[in-house]
């Protein structure tokens, strides 16, 4: 029988990516562990809380023009990203709309008691909230908690098995069409074609939502001006750093002026300067009056959410502004206060 010699050395390449905060603790905690066996360990990661989990860190800058600016050098410098204050969204009860004026109380999304049983399994378990117009809504949850299920009710590509819910006035179990007229909708993992160049996607979607030719072609202008890809315009989509085509299906996904987009964790695994950059163009859309509904596993984003839910075991537990759940649960920060609901998860993915 062969044997093999110990391991002295473990890589790790973004192990992490997509995992919620509960686990990501837990795998940590496995390499320490690890490390106190002598195993070095060299792993890269874009979680700030992870970053500050190392003894040594080291950043490397993009080998292209399509840089963002070099990463800090030092472990004091790797801060979690800082967003400019003057272009933060109103409070919830207060956000600028397309002509500037306050859509005070104007509900976008409502829930009620909504459910969505797989067999024996309720994988949404009667949950309820109301959205307000221009809101960026945090939709929290560990892996396994029900949020997608959620996400795909409510962007009309899944029914719900009871209960009740509209968008932009639509309702999610009889007028689903209507509903992805009106509505964006980014995921991790698919927004773009990767075989189409930048020009040539936004062309497709641009036509997928019905808009008119000159439109597209003015609003595919705008879109790679407002990127700085104006050079980049025939470049397959493939070959971009993974920040650039997120940022590029963010504003593909809102290209039609939707009334709500739906983020299914959109920046992951994504460096902090381009998660920053991301949540820029997030504020913006926010202001313009497009309701943002965003799922995220970094908790240093959704302290930038007017409010957000978290759900544990297809419920939501836990409903308000980042503030006031970190007050109601005595915590210093939302990962304190996810751990503390999410510990107690009866099931996973």
């Amino acid at each position: 029988m062969r044997t093999y010699p110990p391991t002295s050395v473990l890589l790790l390449d973004e192990p992490t990516t997509g995992v919620d905060p509960v686990s990501r603790t837990e795998f940590w905690d496995m390499l320490a562990r690890l490390k106190q066996q002598g195993i070095t360990i060299l792993v890269s990661t874009p979680y700030q809380e992870e970053i500050n989990r190392c003894d040594d860190i080291t950043s490397l800058p993009l080998p292209s023009a399509l840089t963002t600016p070099h990463a800090p050098q030092t472990p004091n410098e790797m801060h979690p990203f800082y967003i400019n204050k003057e272009c933060q969204p109103q409070p919830s009860n207060n956000h600028p709309s397309a002509n500037n004026h306050a859509c005070k109380n104007e509900t976008i999304i409502h829930v009620s008691h909504l459910v969505k049983t797989f067999g024996t399994f309720n994988a949404v378990d009667d949950i309820s909230f109301d959205v307000q117009r221009g809101e960026i809504f945090g939709f929290l949850g560990a892996n396994g908690a029900g949020k997608t299920t959620a996400m795909r009710i409510l962007s009309g590509l899944s029914k719900p098995s009871s209960g009740q819910a509209t968008v932009a006035g639509f309702d999610v179990s009889t007028q689903h069409e209507a509903i992805k007229r009106r509505i964006g909708y980014m995921s991790q993992r698919f927004s773009l074609y990767e075989d189409l160049t930048l020009t040539e996607n936004i062309r497709l979607f641009g036509g997928i939502y019905g808009m008119k030719p000159a439109d597209i072609k003015h609003e595919t202008q705008r879109l790679l001006n407002k990127l700085t890809l104006q050079n980049e315009a025939n470049r397959l989509v493939k070959t971009l750093p993974l920040g650039f085509k997120q940022k590029l299906a963010f504003m593909v996904s809102i290209l039609h002026r939707p009334e709500v987009v739906f983020l299914d964790e959109p920046t992951g695994g994504v460096d902090i300067n381009t998660r920053h950059q991301f949540w820029q163009l997030i504020y913006e859309a926010a202001q313009s009056g497009i309701t943002i509904f965003v799922t995220t596993h970094y908790m240093d984003e959704a302290e930038y959410c007017h409010r957000l839910s978290i759900m544990v075991d297809g419920k939501i537990r836990a409903l308000d502004t980042p503030e006031a759940l970190k007050r109601q649960y005595a915590k210093e920060n939302l990962g304190e206060v996810f751990t503390l609901l999410a510990r107690n998860a009866e099931r996973s993915e």
